[in-house]
C-alpha cells in the first residue's frame, strides 16, 4: 500500500506473516505499525500510517542517530565541537528532528517473512558528522520477531539506536499489572531533563528493583530511566521479561549494554497514560559528553550493530 503524504515521497507498507505472527512495517522511520500473535494486538500503533508523520512518541520507530538524549545538544569529537538539532529544550532527544524517525528509508521485502530497510544519512544531518548507511533487517521466526541493525559510517561518529515498540500485549485497559523482570541491578541517575548526570546508582536503593518481576504501576511517578545490564554476561542471554494478566508473555535478548525503560505515564490523547510499556535497547545516553560511560563511537573498521530477539509466549 502506498499513501501520498504531500511530499515527494510515498508511505510504503509491508505485511510479515509467519506462523500465528504478522507485523505492519512502514518505510517511514522504519516504523513497525502493528504486531499480531493470534490477532491480538502486541504494540500500540495507529492504523492510518498518515499519523506517524505527526506522531511526537515515536510508536515503533528505529530512533536515532543517537538514541535518547544527548545533553545541551553539542558535543566534541576529535578535537572539533559539533552543535546538533535541539528539540526537547536545550538538549537532543533521538536524534532530532531530523532524526532517523522522521526519514523515508528504502523497503524491500524479501520474503513473506522478512522485510529489508536501507537509508543513507548525509553527512551533517542533525549536526552530526560523518555519512552513515543505515540498515535494518526485520523477520519473523517462528514465535520470535528479530530486528538486525547496521550503520557503516565513513569516519568516526557517534551511533546508538533503539527500536520504540510501546508494548501492551493485547492489555486494552493498560499495562500497570503487568509484571517486569530486568537482567539489571544498576540504572543512571538522571536531572531533572531526564539527562543521566554520570553516577550509576542501584536499583534495591531507590525503588526501581525489577531484578525479580514486580508490577510495572509499583512505581508511582512512572519509569523512565536506563537500566545497565552486567557488563561481563553473554549477549545472548535474556535482558527483560514482560509479563500481562491475559497470561502473554514477552521474552527480550539484546546485546545491548542496558536499556530505557519508559511505562508511558506522560502518554496524552490519542493514547492514555500508561497505556505501552517502551523497552528501548540502545547504548548508554548521552556517551559523547560523559567519559566514564561506554563508547558509542564508531568509525568504518569499526561499523555499528545491533541484534534485537523478541520472543512471545502464553501461559
Amino acid at each position: 500500500m502506498k499513501l501520498e503524504t504531500g511530499k515527494p515521497y510515498q508511505i510504503e507498507t509491508a505485511i510479515l506473516t509467519d506462523g500465528n505472527m504478522r507485523v505492519s512495517v512502514l518505510n517511514y522511520g522504519a516504523i513497525t505499525q502493528g504486531w499480531w500473535y493470534k490477532d491480538v494486538p502486541l504494540i500500540l500503533g495507529f492504523d492510518d500510517p498518515t499519523a506517524y508523520l505527526t506522531d511526537t512518541r515515536y510508536l515503533g520507530a528505529i530512533v536515532g542517530r543517537v538514541a535518547n538524549r544527548i545533553s545541551g545538544a553539542k558535543f566534541d569529537l576529535e578535537g572539533a565541537s559539533f552543535e546538533l538539532n535541539a528539540n526537547e529544550g536545550k538538549n537532543t532527544l533521538h536524534g532530532g528532528d531530523d532524526g532517523l524517525s522522521k526519514q523515508f528509508w528504502d523497503l524491500k521485502q524479501i520474503a513473506q517473512n522478512e522485510v529489508f530497510l536501507s537509508y543513507v544519512s548525509r553527512d551533517g544531518e542533525g549536526g552530526f558528522p560523518g555519512e552513515i548507511s543505515f540498515e535494518v533487517r526485520i523477520c519473523l521466526q517462528g514465535q520470535r520477531l528479530v530486528y538486525s541493525i547496521s550503520a557503516q559510517p565513513d569516519r568516526p561518529t557517534p551511533i546508538s539506536i533503539a527500536q520504540h515498540n510501546y508494548y501492551t500485549l493485547g492489555a486494552a485497559g493498560g499495562i500497570d499489572e503487568h509484571k517486569l523482570k530486568l537482567a539489571s541491578n544498576w540504572y543512571l541517575e538522571i536531572d531533572d531533563q531526564g539527562v543521566p548526570s554520570g553516577r550509576v546508582l542501584a536499583t534495591n536503593e531507590n525503588g526501581l528493583d525489577f531484578s525479580t518481576a514486580n508490577t510495572i504501576g509499583s512505581v508511582s511517578e512512572g519509569i523512565d530511566h536506563y537500566f545497565c545490564f552486567d557488563h561481563d554476561r553473554d549477549p545472548k542471554t535474556l535482558v527483560a521479561e514482560i509479563t500481562s494478566l491475559s497470561g502473554l508473555a514477552l521474552t527480550v535478548y539484546s546485546d545491548q549494554p542496558g536499556a530505557q525503560v519508559y511505562s508511558g505515564y506522560e502518554m496524552t490523547k490519542p493514547r492514555r497514560a500508561s497505556h505501552g510499556v517502551c523497552f528501548e535497547p540502545s547504548g548508554y545516553p548521552n556517551a559523547p559528553n560523559t567519559s566514564s560511560f561506554p563508547s558509542i563511537i564508531y568509525t568504518p573498521e569499526n561499523p555499528y550493530r545491533q541484534e534485537l530477539n523478541l520472543e512471545v509466549s502464553e501461559e
